[in-house]
C-alpha cells in the first residue's frame, strides 16, 4: 500500500480563496492528497478578509481537501470556534478534531490521532500564562501533550504554531534564513515538547519564512527528526507556504528502515543547548553537591521543575477518557476510577483535574459531580452496584479484570496477591496487591495487616538468603483506586544508606520525613485517617519514614523508585519505560522467581 500523502501549509491569516485555490491546483497536478495540515494563524488577520473566511467556515464554499489547523486565533475567531465547542456534532474529547464545516477541523489544546496510519500529535495555539479560552495553550495542556506522547511508538508528524527556540543550534548557517537565529530564542517550551517527543517531522509557522533544517538525532532514539517552517500564504517575498510530503508511518517500518540517518544528519540542536547550560551548572558544584550525587543520582527536584507534570494529584486523562493506560501503575498521572464514572457521565476534565474550568459557560461539559442515577431514579442501587463492577472490570490489578496481567502473579493468598511489576527496577522487585478493590494497605482490618506481614517476612527471608534486604514503600493517594506495597531489594551492604538518602531526597522536594523508629508501620496505621495523600517508606530495620501529601503539593507519584534508583547508581532505571520487557521475557522472570521463592512462598 503507498504511503499516505499530505500537504502542509503555513498561516492562512484567512486567506482561504487563495490557499485552497492553491491546494486544488497541487491536488489535480501532483495529486491525489489525502489531507491538509495547516500551522501558524489560521483566522483573518484583517476585518475585510471575515467575509471570505466565513464563506468557507460556515460551508458557502467547499474545503477541497480535509484540513485540519491549530492557529486558533485572529479575527473572527471566538465566534466560529465558540459556535463549534457547543456543537452537538463536537461533543466529547475529539483529537481528531472538531468539525468546524464539511472537511474542516480545530485541533484544539493539544493531542494526538491517526491520519491515515500517521501518527500525528499536535498543540494549539500559542504559548500563554492568562488562561485566555481560545489561541493559546496552558501546561494543562502541555502536561496532556507529554502524558499522550509516552504511549508506545513514534509520532510520525507533531504540528506547533511557534517555532522550538534554538532550533538553528548546529545547523548549517548558509541554510538559515536572515534574522531567524536572533529571532528563534523565543520560548523553549515547543523545544521543550520536542526534544521529549522527538517525532519523525516537526512542522512549524508563525516567522514569516521557509526553512527545512538538515534532519537532527534525537537521545535515546533511533529515528532523526525533520523541522519545516513554513512561510505564510501569500507572502510578498514569495517563499513556500505549501509543502507536500509523503512519508511511512512509523509503524509499518522495519528497525532498519527507521533508524537509516542521512548522510547531512547532525546532533540534536537541543543536547547542544543541554550541554552549555549543564557545563555552565557543573561549574558552579560544590564538593558536598558531588558527595550528594553519590547516592542521589535521580535529582526529583529538578525533573519536577522542568516538567512540572502531574506526578502527584493530577489526573491521567488517557486513563479517564479510555478506562485503559499503557503505563499501568507507572503512570506519572492519577488513575481514578471515580473520575473516570464522573467522566463517563458527562462532567468537565478540567473541573474534575483543577476544580474550575476555564471555558466557563462555552464548555459543553457539567461543571459539578453528578449522582449514579438522576434524583428518584428506581434503579440507583443497582447502577451503584454496576458502578462497583465496572471499577473492577477496569482495574488492572483487580483479578477479576480482563486488564490484569495475570502471567505476572507469582503468588497468592487469602486477601494479598505478589506481582512482578511492569519494568522492574532491579530482578526480583515485587509488588504485594490487596485481592479486594482497595485504596491503601494501612485501612485495613487486622486479618488483611497479618497476611501482608506474612509476605514481607517470607521476602525478607528470600532475599536475606541472598545477602539482601528489602525496602518497602507505598504511595497513598487521597484518591487513589487499587493499593500495591512496593518490595524492592538492595545489597546488604547498601541497606545502611537507605535512611539518608530518603532524607536527602525530600530535602531536595523541600519537605522532612516523620519518623517512626519502634513498631514504626503499626504506629502509622493508628496514626493515619485515609483522609490524606501520604507517602511511606519501611526500612529494613523496622523505621518508617512518612510525608503527608497536601492538596496543593506536587509530589512525584514515583518518588520511591527514583530515590532507590538513585541509591544503587540506576538512575537511567528510575523511569519503568527504560525497563519495559516483551511478554516473553516478563513470563520466563515470573516463571524464574516462583521456583526460587517456593521454599518460602507462605501459600505453597
Amino acid at each position: 500500500m503507498a504511503p499516505p500523502r499530505v500537504l502542509l501549509c503555513g498561516d492562512a491569516r484567512g486567506r482561504l480563496n487563495q490557499l485552497f485555490k492553491r491546494v486544488s491546483s497541487v491536488n489535480k497536478s501532483a495529486g491525489p492528497f489525502d489531507a491538509l495540515l495547516c500551522v501558524g494563524q489560521f483566522f483573518p488577520d484583517a476585518p475585510e478578509l471575515l467575509e471570505e473566511f466565513a464563506d468557507y467556515a460556515e460551508g458557502r464554499s467547499p474545503v477541497p481537501l480535509p484540513t485540519y489547523f491549530v492557529g486558533d486565533y485572529g479575527i473572527g475567531a471566538p465566534k466560529v470556534l465558540s459556535a463549534a465547542s457547543r456543537s452537538h456534532a463536537n461533543l466529547g474529547f475529539k483529537m481528531d478534531g472538531l468539525k468546524i464545516c464539511e472537511n474542516l477541523y480545530w485541533l484544539k489544546g493539544s493531542g494526538k490521532f491517526t491520519l491515515h496510519g500517521l501518527s500525528v500529535a499536535y498543540i494549539s495555539g500559542r504559548h500563554s500564562l492568562d488562561g485566555q479560552q481560545f489561541g493559546t495553550y496552558n501546561q494543562d495542556d502541555v502536561d496532556a501533550l507529554r502524558a499522550l506522547a509516552e504511549e508506545p511508538g513514534v509520532v510520525d508528524l507533531f504540528l506547533s504554531n511557534e517555532w522550538p527556540s534554538g532550533i538553528t543550534n548546529g545547523a548549517a548557517k548558509t541554510d538559515v534564513p536572515p534574522g531567524i537565529s536572533e529571532a528563534s530564542g523565543r520560548d523553549s517550551t515547543i523545544a521543550e515538547i520536542v526534544a521529549e517527543i522527538k517525532p519523525r517531522y516537526h512542522i512549524a509557522g508563525t516567522m514569516g519564512v521557509f526553512y527545512a533544517r538538515e534532519p537532527y538525532s534525537n537521545a535515546d532514539a533511533v529515528h532523526v527528526t525533520r523541522f519545516i517552517g513554513l512561510a505564510p500564504v501569500g507572502n510578498k517575498e514569495k517563499q513556500k507556504f505549501i509543502h507536500a510530503l509523503s512519508p511511512t508511518p512509523a509503524s509499518t517500518m522495519s528497525s532498519s528502515e527507521i533508524s537509516m540517518k542521512p548522510p547531512n544528519t547532525t546532533l540534536s540542536p537541543f543536547t547542544a543547548v543541554e550541554k552549555t547550560a549543564g557545563a555552565k551548572e557543573a561549574g558552579k558544584r560544590t564538593a558536598a553537591d558531588t558527595n550528594d550525587a553519590q547516592y542521589w543520582r535521580y535529582d526529583v527536584s529538578q525533573k519536577r521543575q522542568k516538567h512540572a507534570v502531574g506526578d502527584g494529584d493530577r489526573l491521567c486523562f488517557k486513563y479517564l477518557s479510555s478506562g485503559s493506560c499503557p503505563r499501568g501503575e507507572n503512570c506519572n498521572f492519577r488513575h481514578d476510577l471515580d473520575a473516570r464514572e464522573q467522566y463517563r457521565r458527562g462532567v468537565c476534565f478540567d473541573f474534575l483535574n483543577k476544580g474550575q474550568c476555564e471555558r466557563g459557560p462555552d464548555c459543553n461539559f457539567k461543571h459539578s459531580l453528578q449522582e449514579e442515577e438522576e434524583s428518584g431514579s428506581r434503579n440507583g442501587n443497582r447502577s451503584r452496584g454496576a458502578a462497583s463492577v465496572n471499577r473492577s472490570k477496569e482495574c488492572w490489578f483487580c483479578l477479576s479484570s480482563p486488564n490484569v496481567e495475570s502471567h505476572l502473579i507469582i503468588s497468592v493468598g487469602e486477601r494479598y496477591y505478589c506481582a512482578l511489576p511492569k519494568g522492574p527496577l532491579v530482578e526480583d522487585h515485587v509488588l504485594i496487591i490487596p485481592i479486594e478493590h482497595l485504596p491503601n494497605t494501612l485501612s485495613l482490618p487486622p486479618e488483611n495487616e497479618t497476611e501482608l506481614n506474612k509476605f514481607q517476612n517470607c521476602l525478607k527471608l528470600y532475599h536475606k538468603n541472598q545477602r539482601k534486604e528489602v525496602v518497602f514503600f507505598e504511595w497513598v493517594s487521597k484518591r487513589g483506586t487499587h493499593a500495591n506495597l512496593q518490595a524492592v531489594p538492595v545489597p546488604s551492604s547498601r541497606a545502611a544508606a537507605l535512611q539518608s538518602i530518603f532524607s536527602l531526597a525530600a530535602e531536595k522536594l523541600g519537605f522532612k520525613f516523620n519518623s517512626l523508629s519502634t513498631d514504626g508501620r503499626k504506629m502509622l496505621r493508628t496514626e493515619f485517617d485515609g483522609k490524606s495523600s501520604l507517602f511511606y517508606v519501611e526500612l529494613p530495620e523496622g523505621t518508617v519514614l512518612s510525608h503527608i501529601v497536601e492538596d496543593n503539593e506536587n509530589f512525584p507519584a514515583q518518588f520511591g523508585r527514583e530515590v532507590v534508583a538513585g541509591l544503587l547508581n540506576v538512575a537511567d532505571k528510575a523511569d519503568w519505560r527504560n525497563c519495559a520487557l516483551s511478554k516473553e521475557e516478563e513470563i520466563k522472570l515470573a516463571e524464574e522467581f516462583k521456583r526460587r521463592f517456593a521454599a518460602f512462598d507462605p501459600n505453597t
